[in-house]
């Protein structure tokens, strides 16, 4: 398929949560009438999103809509799909609704606004998963920016508002960074072809100097490594995955960090790549000190999103070291992982969920012996802890293995410095399944099993762990031709890169 298709496939995923967002605002009175408006409207795009997989290999785009938009500006409104992009899609559309099954019972209060919110978020990230043009991109960040301040400021935690600052001011920050750098390209296009656009495939072939690209790509890296984020740019993140409302938290470690490092792949590489390609190995080591750091310092965490928040960013940055090792193995198996981290962390903070719900706390001191009390929500535990340290036959597994493949075939060193993270993540998921699970219950602790709602939210990320993990090769085809990707070898190889 291409942009000659009757059918704005592409569109509509942005379109239908936009349309459920105005409906649950016209709805406000009717508390109940907004939630199963929010959960149709996201399950559309489920389906949608899942019924993109059926789209025949091809090299390139799967999909691509090209429509004429501000011919002053020469910004168009140009979406395409690929695999990566697919992934993606799939991943933003099910957290979506898992977001709003899990705020079913939890939000009572300004239920049309939260619930509209939400789905404004969901079509920003769409846009950006599919945006080929980088003004629209740029609306589209900040779409998706906008929704999850608003809902982490009125449905936080009390005293979330400091955490709020921090996080607006680092966004903001990189946000404002990554404008530069597009205006800066766009002038320069304009300059040198007479033609001012912000089209991804035009402004790749702008031709940049040395410092100059440089400082263009510094611009990208620092937006898109606020987002995901790597050392030193985290500080904002524990506190708001602390502070925000569980479901958010889940958005936001799910699939909004993953805008970062799409962003790296899409954007900055391919933008800059003779400047990405000389940064490949300051990244790698930057990466993998995020790995090891955030590693290191949930061990110590005694909170359940504490711990979460620090394993995720531990994640990411192994994905991250991924995609740096200029390696096509590890590039894919950083694309993998981007999906399997987000069903299993998902999964993790819908859990937290369940405990908030309970007991309103998610301190490991207020938990224990739940095994005996709850076998059912213990078994679920327990198979996401198992997926999230990486065990063979789920998820984790596959990505983490690619990944580090990829690695020792282009920089061995590297691969051997890596490997140990694994055991890291193990000491600190087996702490917290051995103190959850098998610890001494506190007195007084009251705990119910999983209802007809919460195995609906558990069963589709056990499938997709189970799935990932036993039968990858249904989510690598469509890695096997990314667009852009020739590209991106091409100029690494000019500047001595290894992708093969």
């Amino acid at each position: 398929m291409n942009e000659l298709t009757f059918y704005p496939l592409l569109s509509l995923l942005i379109a239908i949560p936009l349309g459920g967002a105005f409906l649950c605002v016209l709805s406000r009175r009717s508390s109940g009438l907004c939630r199963w408006l929010a959960l149709l409207s996201s399950g559309a795009v489920l389906v949608l999103a899942g019924s993109l997989f059926r789209l025949p290999d091809q090299t390139g785009w799967l999909l691509r809509e090209d429509y004429a938009w501000i011919d002053t500006l020469g910004a168009r409104f140009t979406l395409g799909l690929d695999g990566v992009s697919l992934l993606m899609v799939l991943l933003t559309a099910l957290l979506i609704v898992m977001a709003v099954l899990v705020s079913w019972r939890t939000i009572s209060e300004k239920t049309a606004l939260y619930f509209s919110l939400l789905l404004a978020l969901e079509a920003g990230l769409m846009g950006v998963f599919l945006a080929l043009d980088l003004f629209l991109f740029y609306i589209c960040w900040e779409i998706m920016l906008i929704p999850a301040v608003i809902l982490i400021v009125v449905w936080g935690e009390e005293g979330s508002l400091p955490a709020v600052f921090k996080f607006i001011f680092f966004t903001i920050g990189g946000s404002l960074l990554m404008l530069l750098s597009i205006i800066s390209l766009y002038y320069l296009h304009g300059e040198q072809t007479g033609v001012f656009s912000f089209s991804l495939e035009a402004l790749r072939l702008t031709k940049l100097s040395g410092s100059l690209e440089l400082w263009i790509y510094l611009g990208f890296l620092l937006a898109f490594a606020v987002k995901i984020p790597l050392v030193p740019l985290h500080i904002w993140l524990p506190d708001t995955y602390c502070k925000a409302p569980t479901a958010i938290t889940l958005l936001l470690s799910g699939v909004l960090a993953k805008t970062g490092i799409y962003g790296l792949y899409r954007f900055a590489f391919q933008l800059c790549p003779e400047a990405a390609a000389k940064s490949f190995a300051w990244l790698s080591i930057v990466a993998l000190v995020t790995v090891f750091y955030a590693a290191w310092t949930a061990f110590g965490q005694s909170d359940i999103k504490r711990l979460l928040a620090y394993s995720s960013v531990s994640h990411l940055g192994f994905i991250v070291f991924g995609l740096s090792v200029s390696n096509r193995t590890a590039m894919e198996g950083s694309f993998l992982q981007m999906f399997s981290h987000g069903i299993t962390m998902g999964a993790f903070f819908a859990l937290t969920a369940m405990i908030e719900e309970r007991i309103g706390d998610t301190r490991m001191e207020r938990l224990g012996g739940l095994w005996g009390r709850a076998p059912l929500w213990s078994f679920f535990f327990l198979v996401v802890a198992l997926s999230s340290l990486g065990l063979p036959g789920l998820n984790n597994f596959v990505g983490e293995i690619l990944i580090l493949a990829g690695a020792f075939q282009s920089l061995p060193w590297l691969g051997a410095v890596a490997v140990p993270s694994i055991l890291l993540a193990a000491l600190y998921i087996l702490r917290l399944v051995r103190h959850v699970l098998w610890g001494v219950s506190p007195a007084g602790l009251i705990w119910t099993d999983v209802g007809r709602r919460e195995i609906f939210i558990l069963v589709p990320f056990l499938i997709l762990m189970v799935w990932v993990g036993c039968w990858p090769q249904t989510f690598l085809d469509p890695l096997q031709q990314v667009a852009g990707l020739p590209f991106f070898e091409g100029a690494v190889a000019l500047k001595g890169g290894v992708l093969p």
